[in-house]
This record gives C-alpha cells, sequence and structure tokens, in this order.
C-alpha cells in the first residue's frame, strides 16, 4: 500500500543524494550506512526504554534505503551485486528493529508474551521477503498481500515512537499484535499464489 508514495519520497531526497554523489559516495556505502544506523538505533535504544528517541534514529537511517537506490540508478550502475546487498541488509535492518523491540519487553518493559509477539512478527517478516525471493527464482512471483514491508516499517515504528511519547503502550500492544497477524496472512496469500501459479503451469509435475 504505501509502495505508492515511494517516488514521493525519492524526490524528496533528490537533493542528498545528488551531494552525495558529487562528493564520490557510492550507492553500496549508503546502504551500508543506512543498516548500521538502523541496527545502532533500534539495538541500542529500544532494550533501554528509549524508544522515542530510537524510532528517531531509526527512521534517519531508514530513507537511505530510498538515496542508495536513486543514487545508482542516476550512476548507472544498478547490479544483481547492489539488488543483493540491498535487500540482505534490509532483512538485517528490520530484524534489528523488532528484536530491540523484544529485548526491551523481555526486561524492563516486563510483557514477555508481547516479546514472542515481536519475534513473531519478525519471523513472518522474514518468511514474506523469503517466499518472494524464492518465488521469483523460480520463475514465478510472489509480491502483495496485505503486510507489505513499508507497511510493517512505517507502522512499527510510529505507532512505536507514539505510544512512547504520549505514554500509551496499548498503541505498540495493538500494532504489534496486527503485524503479526497481518504478516502470517500475507505469507500464507503469497503461499497460495504460487501454489496456483505451479498448477497452471503445464510443465509442472501434478
Amino acid at each position: 500500500m504505501l509502495e505508492r508514495f515511494r517516488h514521493f519520497w525519492t524526490n524528496l531526497f533528490r537533493p542528498i543524494s545528488h551531494v552525495l554523489m558529487k562528493w564520490g559516495v557510492s550507492p553500496d556505502t549508503v546502504t551500508i550506512v543506512g543498516t548500521v544506523g538502523v541496527v545502532a538505533g533500534a539495538l541500542g535504544f529500544f532494550p533501554r526504554g528509549q524508544l522515542f528517541v530510537g524510532v528517531l534514529v531509526v527512521t534517519a537511517f531508514v530513507f537511505s534505503d530510498l538515496i542508495d537506490g536513486y543514487m545508482a540508478r542516476t550512476l548507472g550502475t544498478s547490479s544483481r551485486w547492489g539488488a543483493f546487498l540491498d535487500s540482505t541488509l534490509d532483512r538485517i535492518g528490520d530484524a534489528a528493529i523488532f528484536a530491540g523491540l523484544a529485548v526491551w519487553f523481555f526486561g524492563a518493559g516486563d510483557d514477555d508474551l508481547l516479546a514472542y509477539v515481536a519475534l513473531w512478527a519478525l519471523v513472518m517478516g522474514s518468511v514474506t521477503s523469503y517466499a518472494r525471493a524464492k518465488a521469483e527464482s523460480l520463475g514465478m512471483q510472489a509480491k502483495g498481500g496485505i503486510a507489505e514491508r513499508a507497511d510493517r516499517l512505517v507502522a512499527v515504528l510510529a505507532m512505536t515512537g507514539l505510544s512512547d511519547l504520549f505514554d500509551l503502550p496499548v498503541l505498540l500492544t495493538v500494532t504489534l499484535w496486527a503485524l503479526a497477524v497481518a504478516s502470517t496472512i500475507t505469507v500464507v496469500q503469497r503461499i497460495v499464489l504460487v501454489r496456483r501459479q505451479a498448477l497452471s503451469d503445464p510443465a509442472e509435475p501434478r
């Protein structure tokens, strides 16, 4: 759903992209620095209960995902390596966000159940991405579903920040449960989609 806003944010950060290119910064460097920033923000602040500050730090680095892609296209350096690196590091960044929340709930947050819910959302988010990658490697497609990566990322960051800012932990509780359920449904949707494609392929053994 939120992918439709990708073009808007890319244009917004275009000046920064051109400054980085002028300085000779490579898209891969932006990708790596962005991931390090996300991981540091999530694991450095969330486990200590500094959720709002953590969200600000993570959000600042999340936008590197748009900047590196624009830089690669503009420089004509888009490659399979760049796509692989970007996708792989995205998984690391996403994992750090949910893991940081889980550590908080296992510790001072004192809610083991919600910690497990955060971990389940983490796992299902990773499986969602894996299902698409595996389907594409087999010549099929498995894009879509009710909870794609952009939706999950915006939801968890926005509600984590607001829950801390306004001291309304229920916002984060509801969001984590919703993401856990929605991510699970998305995995099922992609499995069904690939199954239909496989059954419609006359070369596929029954």
